[in-house]
């Protein structure tokens, strides 16, 4: 079973999610909330003899593209701190530029370290042809095919308000090569506190892809506050080395 490689998208929030792709093909949804501008920062706790202790941080950016109209820039970083990298150490950055109302990707990029292994991936999206290219190669795709960064912006998007709990949500991501069918399980609202606030939220389980991260399944969840920003303010996952909490709401 290959189901996980959304990767150190934890260590960077890896916060995965949603489906994806454009309205008018009735993939899914329709950015009413999300703005250029907006940083979100976050603070990851690895557990350590039974103790969790600040490892790491992430941050997300959106910004406007340069080259792409009507187009974001999606930023998103993680990285391990110093004195945690003998325990497992990851340095990523994943970015991609996606419709602004859809968050459709055209382009994706991402170079990761994670514990010994180091990789560069990159490909543009012909939505026209519904093909992928990569590496002067190209490859079919369906209508709805996603990245595992911008698909973290278009579950934000999600009309969680329409689906009974306990319903999955299709996404179809593509990544390493490969188009995989995985889907977000949606489990209601719940209030939490978190060392940094308390939310009201929705709550859900991403099916993960196996990788060097993260084992297979419906092991994380992800809180999200219950508004229209449908921020993530905290995610509970077991790693392949232990188990880490990310929380919203990184100090300055």
């Amino acid at each position: 079973m290959r189901l996980a490689r959304i990767c150190s998208c934890c260590l960077m929030l890896i916060v995965l999610m949603g489906e994806m792709a454009s309205a008018q093909k009735n993939c899914g949804v329709l950015n009413t909330a999300l703005r250029s501008g907006e940083v979100l920062k976050y603070k990851v706790f690895y557990t350590l003899a039974g103790v969790y202790v600040g490892a790491g941080e992430a941050e997300f950016k959106i910004q406007v593209s340069k080259k792409t109209r009507g187009a974001f820039y999606l930023t998103g970083f993680g990285k391990t701190y110093s004195g945690y990298n003998w325990i497992y150490p990851v340095n990523d950055l994943y970015e991609s530029v996606a419709d602004s109302l859809t968050f459709e990707p055209y382009w994706f990029r991402r170079q990761i370290r994670e514990g010994g292994r180091k990789k560069l991936e990159e490909f543009r999206m012909d939505r026209s042809r519904n093909e992928v290219l990569e590496s002067n190669r190209r490859k079919k795709v369906s209508d709805c095919v996603t990245d595992v960064l911008s698909v973290i912006y278009y579950a934000r998007c999600i009309p969680y308000q329409r689906y009974p709990t306990g319903a999955k949500i299709p996404i179809q991501l593509f990544l390493d090569g490969e188009e995989y069918p995985v889907y977000i399980r949606y489990l209601g609202k719940e209030k939490i506190t978190t060392p940094y606030g308390t939310y009201q939220t929705i709550k859900f389980k991403p099916l993960l892809l196996e990788g060097t991260l993260f084992t297979g399944g419906e092991q994380m969840t992800v809180w999200v506050t219950d508004d229209e920003q449908h921020m993530p303010v905290y995610v509970d996952t077991p790693i392949l080395v232990g188990h880490i909490r990310v929380y919203l709401g990184l100090p300055e």
